[in-house]
């Protein structure tokens, strides 16, 4: 391990710019395993006691440019002791020096420096010098001593006491160096200094924010005198999966070992198997005999423990190794990939490492969030975006169970995809055989450090870099590397010479046509979206026809949506309130902007309503509930429901009238109906619900008991007996009497006033003892609040001249029209985006106060799109409780509603106002029945549809049109009223990209056809 320069090398910054030169002293990269120096340590598994971590407070210099550092600062003479501090862990730009910047394709360089690889500029590359003074652990004198460096974005040089020790590039996989030459007795000064340009930043071109610094914990470690240096762990299974063969491959170092013992324990501690053998280059083996393997997968990822033991010649016991060992084969057959000999669908999520205030610097508390969140919400995979994780991600995943396609370090999407499009005069690395090994070592680091994760399935040859020999010959490393899993690149779309590249067709955001396409012409590859589902703001519509083809498509094994979390950094406003902060907002330009904000969970780790189709779309059992009993599919390829509950209610008007609970067994991938017995509502007219559900028995690692894994629900109507039926305000003595006055038409009754203005031609006021309820009157609407994908889609173009419609109208006409115990007042509106469109709002009030509004929209052909239609009006801000009989519990739209049920619940009317980065329409439920909309006493107004026409409703605190007009949250107005908007129909959200992609066809409205919808308003008392 020991790795001594032969020759004293000089440091130069030339090797910035050199693509030849990336690693200078440093460590060979090898297996991530945990060490310990006694077998009770190892079973602990707790702090390493051979480990030091360097992590706090470093001393700390920052210069804009090089010519501007401090050149000498490593020397041991030279005191560093007056500079600032600065903490490591931790991006250099989220601590007070220079600015974070957010580009996505583009060089962060380009339009400042005219540069081409493997130039980088030499004004602006901001250098961070580190210094850390430390003595050596006590009890480590006389041994060899190594300094580890997690992770340093992009290039950075070492001095111990003066002493150059190396140079590195690669941001996201370990810097190991050896110190052990230039340490001194007592105090010895670390001296790290950190560029943010270099070749690698050429390679670094991820869609992220970009930051400098070392941004992943330090340590320094030491070795007993006979060190598992490297181990790979190779499990087997035969034909029928049932055997399993455990292969050991060691490297070791120091002096010679006497023995190694190799003892497998299973999850309960028992031993399994053990061998001892003399001589270390021996094959070392395990054999578990058929039957008494437990298999590792996402769904039951079952973990054994290898404890190597290393004696040395004494014959005493030097160095414990506890490494964790999952059995399982990933496979190629007959053009589909089976995991343990079933085919296998990734319900996966492309995941960046972030955090809200430390940008990449994440901790082990994230981690644990970000694993129970994707566990909870039905995801079964990650590919780590676009760059190897901290190792304890991996473990995580071994042990909680989630498939990964680790991705190296490799992104060079700006030298070949200029504004979209395809340009790869320039591109690298593709056939430029100087990058190969620049490349090719970070292909390496990734395999040696990741190799002995079960959760890995697939490598990755990186993201969207094009196609070329150069990563060619990456592809082929990992394959003759690592035969135990497939190779992934999704590059080769672009180039199809390089075809083999990929052991699987992958391609980015494909329509669903395009997919079915591929898949109906005899493939010779199975197909997984590596990205899909571009959610950007309020999107994810769709999804569903993703998943439809699982079921459809043997070869369709499914995709990671883009993607896990909004990257979004805190940042204080002028009045020193914290905001969600996107490109552009640290004065960083060029910038995209909010295209960072992806994420189905938001960038301070709280679910968005994306979730509650996700978890829906992707649940591994599908329950569909009757009368009678429920049909359950489970479609877990190894575990049966037994950890479940069954849970099945019946619900009126979405009040429980009765819940159920049994234990459930159905086999892994088998069908089954299960009875059950409800009672009998035949003869009580109403609608109703079964709503049946699996929930945990018992708690698991990322959830508690009683979590809903899983749901179904079915809805009917119990019919009225003929005759029975009420008439509709047939409270005739409650002094009911209509008033025309000469501009306007009032409708009271002893406990209210109606008041409609034939000037303003609409609904004015709405007064139920004595509360006025109208702080601004109703007005047809045709505009939302434009989302990220309609503005990507050009629809705010295309389809503006509905803006102007919705923001004013023309009265044709009014009418009133009296009956016993009713007044209609009906207005015929014109709009400007055509001569002979019509709208007519009719308003019927009845005896009880009530108020009828049925509004219908007249249509020509060759108009364009039109996002909703809809009714909108104000009540006070006071009036902001909102109580739902709807779909929910989350915003559901046309194209993303799958995921929801109809249900009772409560919000209030801020709570509709999602955080997505850029403000946009959000908040919509469909299938409302009833909402009512109260002051803190529980009075105000009442909304309900027919259950067999429901409406569409956004209450909010806004209006489309300031929604519209904010580019961020702090700039929407002060509330000064609740926004009622009632609608027909609106349009889905889309989000098969957001760029340009519309929203499908099925879920859009016809601006030819007629439509129209009715509601009532009452008094809520």
């Amino acid at each position: 391990m020991k790795q001594v320069m032969e020759q004293k090398v000089n440091p130069s910054t030339a090797w910035l710019s050199d693509v030849s030169v990336f690693a200078v002293g440093r460590v060979p990269a090898h297996s991530d395993h945990k060490y310990y120096a006694t077998a009770e340590e190892a079973q602990q598994r707790g702090v390493m006691p051979l480990r030091h971590s360097l992590n706090g407070s470093w001393k700390f210099s920052y210069a804009a440019s090089p010519a501007a550092r401090q050149a000498d600062f490593y020397k041991k003479e030279v005191s560093c002791r007056g500079w600032a501090q600065i903490e490591v862990p931790g991006h250099i730009q989220l601590q007070g020096y220079g600015n974070p910047q957010y580009v996505n394709t583009m060089y962060p360089w380009d339009g400042h420096e005219n540069l081409r690889p493997p130039m980088i500029s030499e004004d602006h590359n901001p250098v961070g010098s580190y210094v850390k003074y430390f003595d050596v652990p006590e009890g480590w004198e006389g041994r060899p001593l190594y300094v580890s460096f997690q992770g340093v974005e992009t290039a950075f040089y070492v001095w111990l006491n003066g002493e150059f020790v190396g140079y590195s590039e690669d941001s996201f996989t370990p810097s190991e160096f050896d110190l052990t030459p230039y340490v001194t007795d007592g105090e010895n000064k670390l001296a790290v200094e950190v560029y943010q340009r270099s070749t690698g930043s050429w390679l670094e071109d991820q869609d992220f924010w970009r930051f400098s610094g070392i941004f992943r914990e330090v340590y320094l470690y030491t070795t007993p005198e006979v060190h598992v240096q490297d181990l790979f762990v190779k499990t087997d299974l035969d034909e029928k999966y049932e055997a399993g063969t455990l292969l050991t491959d060691l490297q070791l170092t120091g002096k010679s070992a006497s023995k190694v013992e190799l003892v497998l324990k299973d999850a309960e501690n028992k031993v399994i198997a053990e061998q001892t053998v003399v001589s270390p280059e021996d094959k070392l083996s395990v054999r578990l005999a058929a039957g008494n393997v437990n298999l590792w997968s996402a769904e039951a990822p079952y973990l054994y423990t290898l404890y190597i033991s290393l004696y040395n010649e004494a014959g005493e016991l030097v160095e414990v190794v506890p490494q964790k060992v999952g059995f399982r084969k990933f496979e190629m057959i007959d053009k589909v990939m089976h995991l343990n000999g079933k085919r296998i669908i990734f319900k996966g999520v492309n995941r960046h490492e972030f955090n809200v205030r430390q940008g990449r610097n994440i901790t082990k508390e994230d981690m644990l969030w970000d694993i129970k969140a994707i566990k909870q919400g039905n995801m079964n995979a990650v590919r780590t975006s676009h760059y190897p994780n901290q190792t304890l991600w991996y473990e995580l995943c071994d042990e909680y169970g989630v498939y990964v396609i680790d991705e190296m370090n490799l992104e060079t999407h700006g030298s070949w995809q200029k504004m979209g499009a395809v340009e790869p005069s320039w591109n690298i690395p593709g056939n430029n055989m100087e990058w190969q090994d620049i490349v090719m070592d970070r292909a390496i680091s990734m395999v040696e450090r990741d190799k002995n994760h079960p959760s890995i399935l697939i490598w990755s040859c990186g993201n969207e870099s094009y196609a070329g020999d150069v990563i060619l010959n990456v592809s082929d490393y990992f394959r003759e590397k690592d035969s135990t899993r497939l190779v992934h690149y999704e590059g080769v779309f672009y180039d199809r010479n390089y075809d083999r590249t990929s052991d699987m067709e992958s391609r980015m955001y494909a329509k669903v046509a395009d997919i079915e396409e591929y898949l109906n012409d005899n493939p010779g590859k199975p197909y997984i979206s590596c990205e899909y589902m571009h959610a950007m703001g309020n999107s994810l519509g769709g999804i569903h026809k993703y998943t439809e083809l699982e079921q459809k498509y043997p070869m369709y094994q499914g995709g990671f949506i883009w993607d896990y979390m909004d990257q979004v950094l805190i940042k204080k406003d002028r009045y020193g309130k914290e905001f969600m902060a996107y490109g552009g907002d640290f004065d960083d330009r060029s910038t995209d902007y909010n295209f960072s904000g992806n994420g189905i969970v938001y960038a301070d780790r709280r679910w968005s309503p994306k979730m509650q189709e996700v978890k829906f779309v992707y649940q591994n059992v599908k329950l569909t509930p009757s009368l009678t009993g429920v049909t359950i599919r489970n479609e877990n390829l190894f575990v049966s429901t037994d950890a479940y509950e069954l849970v099945y209610t019946l619900n009126k008007e979405g009040k429980q009238l009765f819940t159920g609970r049994m234990d459930v067994h159905v086999a892994a991938g088998e069908e089954k109906e299960i009875a059950y017995t409800l009672p009998e509502v035949s003869g009580q007219p109403g609608e109703y619900s079964v709503d049946c559900s699996l929930v945990l028995k018992e708690e698991t690692l990322w959830a508690e008991a009683g979590y809903e894994v899983c749901f179904g629900q079915h809805v009917f109507l119990v019919e009225e007996a003929k005759g029975n039926s009420s008439a509709k305000g047939s409270a005739l003595s409650n002094d009911f009497r209509v008033v025309e006055g000469d501009v306007n038409i009032g409708v009271h009754g002893r406990d209210f006033s109606i008041m409609f203005s034939k000037q303003a031609g609409t609904l004015i006021s709405v007064n139920y003892g004595g509360r006025e309820m109208i702080s601004a009157p109703p007005a047809p609407l045709f505009w939302r609040a434009m989302t990220d994908n309609d503005k990507g889609a050009g629809f705010h173009f295309d389809s503006s001249a509905w803006y102007a419609a919705s923001l004013t109208r023309r009265t044709l006409s009014w009418e009133l029209a009296e009956s016993e115990g009713q007044a209609t007042i009906t207005y015929t509106y014109k709009l400007s985006v055509h001569e002979d469109v019509r709208v007519k709002v009719a308003y019927t009030v009845f005896t009880d106060g009530s108020i009828q509004v049925d509004s219908s929209y007249k249509g020509v052909s060759g108009l364009p799109k039109f996002p909703i239609f809809a009714l909108s009006f104000k009540v006070p801000a006071d009036y902001a409780n909102l109580d739902w009989y709807a779909k929910g519990p989350e915003e559901n739209y046309a194209d993303r509603a799958e995921g929801a049920r109809l249900t009772r619940f409560k919000n209030r009317a801020e709570d509709n106002v999602s955080a997505y980065l850029v403000p946009q329409e959000s908040g919509n439920r469909m299938g409302v029945r009833q909402v009512a909309i109260t002051n803190d006493t529980g009075k105000g107004i009442l909304i309900t549809a027919p259950a067999t026409q429901p409406v569409e409703a956004v209450i909010s605190p806004y209006t489309a049109f300031e929604l519209e007009q904010a580019t961020h949250h702090y700039e929407l107005p002060n509330v000064h009223h609740t926004v009622v908007t009632i609608a027909g129909c609106q349009m889905g959200v889309g989000g098969d990209d957001s760029w340009g992609a519309p929203v499908l066809d099925e879920f859009t409205i016809d601006p030819s056809g007629e439509l129209s919808f009715q509601f009532t308003i009452r008094n809520q008392v």
